[in-house]
Order: structure tokens, then C-alpha cells, then sequence
């Protein structure tokens, strides 16, 4: 397979100031780029949402990796549905359009699992996307990330604009998000654990009653899927970015516990939503295509996570 030679390219990641964006300019400088020829647009002074600054992002690039997004768990996609639909449309659809105009030779998209359907057959696979509406507690978000295929595809049938449309499963790691207020599942869960243990509380509780099933991508794993797409795809079909395990919100914060040797209850919130029933990927598409496949087991990852907030909590 052919591969990009990443050396002296100009790349922007947006995003790339986040826990992955890191990893990813990280894999990057790995695989030969030139630091000092990595940007990294920030959103108080290049808000993505206004054209004319994904005009000046993009500008004199070979290559841009667009990771910035508005995301969060169960509770913020309830609480700014409007807001997820479009700062995520916005912004990806607006740096698309410019980066085309401007001749960039490679557009890198990293989307989100939020894009399947409710009741996608698990693994789910690539072709699946389009058979049903997304779960309705992250449609706003799945539709608008989404959109932004759509428009790669258009642009590459219509003017051989190389896009390319990553579908990574829930990401985590060290330096995650763990705001209460916006995070996804695993970083919520340790600092609720974390402050039970710091308060002494003998229970903790948890949304929903432990049935869904997630599959979950270390960072620096999908930072190395992210940047190996870069280098050797070149296609239109999108590509997803998992591990193809599979666990219970159950068994997840059971393995949390144990991890953090927290022997209180966990009261389950019934009358809190679940999100969607089951998510797993088929990631034969990733392995064939550019050879990617996770490399860190979900143990370690975990308790990689859960040492570097106990870390940086106080």
C-alpha cells in the first residue's frame, strides 16, 4: 500500500490541544512528521464555527486531521441537543469546504459510534450506518458528525478532494475529561468512585441499571489508528477504529471498583436512561485496509487512567 510521507508536511490537528490530540500529534512526530510544522488552532482565537477562520486554519496545508468536536455523555447530549447539531456541523462542514478551496492534499476526519443506528446488528459494520436513526438521547450529535461523510464522499466524487471518515468507538485514557457535567462513561465513573472513597460514602450511584454493553479504544491506540489512516487510506468508505471487545456498564464499574479497591454499593438509577442497548465493532475493514489493530489491553489502560486522575484530582 502506498504511504504518505509525512515529513515536512503541514498539518493542522484540530482538537489537537485535547487527551487525544495529544496522542495524536505524539503518533505523528513518530511516524516522521516535523513538530514545528504541526498546528494546533485553539478555540478562543480560531473558533471553527466562523468561516473565515477555518479559512486561516487551513491556509498553505498539506494536511488537516479534524478531531474537534463538542461532545459529552448521556447528560449533555439531553441538556444541548441544539448546541451539539450545530457547533459539530458547523465546524466540521465549514473547515471541509475550506480546506478543498485552499488544495489541501488530505482531509482526515475522525467522526464518532454515535452515527449508527439504534439497533445496529453487533459488530457493527461499516455498511450498517445508514439502516435507522441513531439513539435519540445522541442523534443531534451522531446526525451532525455523520453529515460530515456525506460531504466528504460528495466532494470526492465531484472534485477528487481526498477525504477520508474514521468511526472511533468511545475513547479514554490519561488526561481524559472528567467533568462531571460533560463526560463520557469511564472518566465519570472514576471520579465518582475517587469521591466516594475521599468522603467515605459506603454507596455510589449509577445512570441506568448496567445493561448496555461499550466497547472502549485506549487513546494512544486510536491516536496510532488515526495517524495510520493518514498515511495508507485513500478511500471513500468510512472505516471504524475499536478493539472488538465488548463489555457491560456492569461489569465495567464492578472492574473500577476493583481497580480502585472501593468496596461500597452501587445503587443503579432505573429511572435514568440507558443510551444505546449494545455497541461493538467490526474492525476487519481497519486491519485490512492499513493494518490497524488495538495493541493495549483494557486492564492496563484502565488502571493507567485511573492512576493519572488520582494524580492530578487534588
Amino acid at each position: 500500500m502506498e504511504k504518505l510521507t509525512l515529513k515536512d508536511k503541514r498539518i493542522v490537528v484540530t482538537g489537537g490541544a485535547g487527551f487525544l490530540g495529544k496522542q495524536v500529534i505524539a503518533q505523528l512526530c513518530q511516524a516522521g512528521a516535523t513538530r514545528d510544522k504541526i498546528t494546533v488552532p485553539r478555540s478562543p482565537d480560531c473558533d471553527l464555527r466562523v468561516w473565515e477562520n477555518c479559512q486561516r486554519a487551513v491556509d498553505q496545508q498539506d494536511i488537516i486531521i479534524h478531531l474537534a468536536a463538542h461532545v459529552g455523555g448521556i447528560g449533555l447530549n439531553r441538556e444541548k441537543p441544539a448546541q451539539l447539531y450545530y457547533d459539530n456541523l458547523m465546524m466540521g462542514t465549514q473547515l471541509i469546504h475550506a480546506a478543498y478551496e485552499a488544495g489541501v492534499e488530505k482531509f482526515v476526519c475522525v467522526g464518532t459510534i454515535c452515527a449508527y443506528p439504534k439497533f445496529t446488528p453487533v459488530p457493527f459494520k461499516e455498511e450498517d450506518l445508514w439502516n435507522g436513526y441513531p439513539e435519540e438521547t445522541n442523534a443531534p450529535y451522531g446526525v451532525a458528525k455523520k453529515a460530515l461523510l456525506v460531504q466528504l464522499q460528495a466532494y470526492r466524487q465531484e472534485y477528487g478532494f481526498n477525504g477520508i471518515y474514521l468511526l472511533p468507538v468511545n475513547l479514554y485514557g490519561p488526561e481524559d475529561n472528567f467533568d462531571p457535567g460533560s463526560s463520557h462513561v469511564i472518566p465519570a465513573l472514576i471520579r465518582k468512585v475517587h469521591e466516594a472513597q475521599v468522603r467515605g460514602d459506603k454507596q455510589i450511584p449509577v445512570w441506568g441499571d448496567g445493561s448496555p454493553t461499550r466497547e472502549f479504544l485506549y487513546s494512544k491506540d486510536g491516536a496510532r489508528g488515526i495517524v495510520m489512516s493518514t498515511q495508507f487510506y485513500n478511500d471513500s468508505e468510512p472505516v471504524n477504529l475499536g478493539t472488538g471487545y465488548e463489555i457491560s456498564i456492569r461489569y465495567l464499574i464492578n472492574l473500577i471498583r476493583e481497580l480502585m479497591e472501593y468496596e461500597g454499593e452501587i445503587v443503579w438509577e432505573t429511572d435514568k436512561l440507558n443510551g444505546q442497548p449494545r455497541r461493538c465493532l467490526d474492525t476487519e475493514r481497519a486491519k485490512q485496509a492499513f493494518g490497524f489493530t488495538a495493541q493495549v489491553d483494557f486492564r492496563e489502560g484502565l488502571k493507567n487512567t485511573i492512576a493519572w486522575y488520582r494524580q492530578h484530582a487534588a
